[in-house]
């Protein structure tokens, strides 16, 4: 799962609406959707704002290899 999806499910399991959800991370509203559809370039600080709400945090995760050569 990708983490605009993570996000977006997480947020709507919460039953929270986007202006709330960025009101309650500390962020803008145009952050949120921005996260929320993927941009690529975002501040991890934001990104861990938001995620510190669902318990996570951005993190280094191991590559398969195999899958950098295709």
């Amino acid at each position: 799962m990708s983490l605009h999806e993570f996000v977006k499910e997480r947020r709507r399991a919460a039953g929270l609406t986007q202006p709330e959800l960025a009101a309650k991370a500390g962020v803008g509203l145009r952050f949120v959707r921005d996260l929320e559809q993927g941009k690529e370039s975002l501040r991890l600080d934001k990104v861990n704002q938001v995620l510190q709400l669902f318990g996570h945090q951005v993190g280094a995760l191991p590559i398969n290899r195999i899958e950098l050569l295709r």
